[in-house]
């Protein structure tokens, strides 16, 4: 039970990044290959898919190319999987590593805020596409706020204490 409760946060994370990933994918195929997938979503109203993804706000420059916003979301997602990964099955007793995960959620609910300013505010319209993985990082967020907050066993303790022992030599 106390592997489980140590780990379940981790693999909730692992599966949260796997699911996001997934609809990046989705929404990046769909973004450059229209034609043969289709955008399963309403396309009028409140909510409004087709709107929000062909605005001029769904793609970012990067090196004078334009791109769509899920293929940042893509590699934020993949970056979250590694960081779970590690913190589950590599360096479980690293505390550094939740506090890793914990920064990068944040980064990814402050960009959550302002892609919801844009649909809200400049484009009047929300994509439920969007809203998904504007969920899941909300979960993810509020998952290493959580993990940051236990208690340090004391495994993880002898662990950081060996890590900063400065050695002593003797001449």
């Amino acid at each position: 039970m106390e592997y489980f409760r140590r780990a379940g946060g981790q693999i909730a994370l692992l599966a949260l990044s796997g699911v996001g990933a997934l609809i990046a994918i989705y929404l990046t195929v769909a973004h450059y290959d229209s034609a043969n997938v289709p955008l399963v979503c309403s396309t009028s109203g409140l909510v409004n898919c087709e709107l929000v993804l062909s605005s001029s706000f769904s793609v970012v420059l990067v090196a004078g190319a334009s791109i769509p916003i899920s293929i940042p979301g893509l590699l934020w997602f993949i970056v979250s999987g590694v960081l779970a990964f590690a913190s589950w099955r590599i360096w479980s007793e690293h505390r550094s590593l939740r506090i890793a995960e914990f920064v990068w959620a944040l980064l990814g609910m402050l960009t959550v805020f302002y892609l919801v300013y844009v649909e809200f505010v400049r484009l009047h319209t929300i994509c439920a596409w969007c809203t998904a993985v504007h969920i899941i990082i909300f979960i993810m967020f509020l998952i290493t706020a959580v993990l940051l907050q236990q208690p340090v066993s004391d495994d993880e303790l002898d662990a950081e204490e060996e890590e900063s022992a400065v050695p002593i030599t003797r001449d």
